[in-house]
């Protein structure tokens, strides 16, 4: 709390570059580009996946799930960077600290147990190819991806609170 006018800010101020402010500049051009290929490239997975009918297999499904997942995971944080490296406003409150601290665990476990899900999809096409079919069919497929979706979740919320 401030005695001369009464105000308080409950938030985090953000450094940086302060001592360097020619490196926020490189930086802000490098990351904005970097996201712009990370948002086509991951884009391009799931438009393909969805309009080729020989990618509607188990494997371009969990794919398609990764790639809109990263979407999620950069875009819930490089924007926010992006205003702070270019902005003069250097703060982010408390609140919006730990709703990034929420999304960022719930994607990032997501990620992780998405990724523990293809390995068990490849381990079926691998180690089990003339039942791949019956194993991975479409329904398990979702309830798997769900599943990944929803342990991310409740991971997130437990950490978070």
């Amino acid at each position: 709390m401030d005695p001369k006018n009464g105000s308080s800010f409950t938030g985090f101020i953000l450094l940086g570059f302060s001592d360097r402010p020619q490196l926020e500049r490189v930086l802000f051009v490098v990351l904005l580009i970097f996201y712009l290929l990370t948002l086509l490239g991951n884009t391009t997975i799931i438009a393909l996946s969805l309009l080729d009918p020989h990618l509607q297999t188990p494997m371009y499904f969990f794919l398609s799930n990764l790639s809109f997942l990263d979407l999620c995971y950069t875009t819930s944080i490089v924007p926010q960077l992006l205003v702070h490296l270019r902005g003069a406003d250097k703060s982010i409150s408390f609140a919006a600290c730990v709703a990034q601290l929420f999304v960022s665990l719930w994607l990032g476990s997501t990620e992780c147990i998405l990724l523990g899900v293809m390995a068990v999809d490849r381990y079926a096409a691998i180690c089990r190819p003339l039942h791949y079919t019956v194993i991975m069919h479409p329904r398990l497929c979702a309830l798997m991806a769900s599943a990944s979706w929803f342990i991310g979740f409740a991971n997130s919320s437990l950490q978070t609170s």
